[in-house]
């Protein structure tokens, strides 16, 4: 059948309620918390630091790490297996490339960040949540960055264009495509593209403007936390 209305009753371009805030776990360097919908993210950065092992370090700059967890009882299907999956470690890869192009480590040769991210509860989008999350962690580190990244899912459902993706439309009945991307708030580079399933060049058109477009809601809630701290702060 075809799909006229959203599940949940959204617009195409609308996204779940989302909500961000920095942090959040006092031991870190940095940390941020970002939720949409039922998916939620923690981002923990620590660094920079000397590189272990040894053989990794760069002398001419520094670099990130990331690692991804879903917990066992995150996921809105079936239950996740503990332990690291080949597709966390895709995700953490994803998130490296997603974010190196904005952070300037050459000030830290011979060092690392790690970047650590939770998902206590997830419900699709999980990589877009946990690449804003990571964002916001490392602004609140203090670690050099030309921009912010944020990051949204878009897709086609039975051939309609919709952005924010939850795991039933994932499920759907019928030919569904998932567009994770990541951009620059300011200059709207594309730090992130991947595609799950078939769209035609059109469909693929449209996704990218309508994510370019819901990209400033995102950037909005980064901005608000980020604010948000530095306000508590100097009171």
């Amino acid at each position: 059948m075809a799909y006229t209305k959203r599940l949940d009753g959204r617009k195409a371009d609308g996204l779940r309620e989302m909500s961000g805030k920095v942090g959040v776990i006092p031991n870190a360097d940095g940390s941020a918390e970002f939720r949409t919908g039922k998916t939620w993210a923690i981002a923990a950065v620590y660094g920079p630091r000397e590189v272990l092992p040894r053989f990794m370090a760069n002398p001419k700059k520094g670099f990130i790490r990331c690692a991804y967890t879903m917990m066992p009882f995150s996921g809105t299907g079936d239950r996740i297996r503990p332990g690291r999956s080949r597709r966390a470690q895709e995700i953490a890869m994803v998130m490296d490339k997603a974010l190196e192009p904005v952070v300037d480590l050459t000030a830290f040769p011979n060092s690392v960040v790690d970047i650590f991210v939770e998902l206590p509860q997830t419900d699709a989008g999980t990589r877009c949540a946990a690449i804003t999350a990571a964002a916001m962690a490392l602004a609140d580190a203090g670690i050099p960055m030309r921009d912010m990244v944020c990051s949204v899912s878009v897709g086609t459902v039975d051939g309609t264009v919709v952005a924010d993706l939850t795991y039933n439309e994932e499920a759907f009945d019928g030919h569904v495509s998932d567009i994770p991307v990541a951009m620059t708030a300011r200059t709207k580079e594309i730090t992130l593209l991947q595609m799950d399933g078939h769209v035609q060049k059109d469909q693929l058109k449209k996704a990218l403007e309508m994510a370019r477009d819901v990209m400033e809601k995102v950037y909005d809630v980064q901005k608000k936390a980020l604010k948000a701290k530095f306000v508590e702060v100097s009171q």
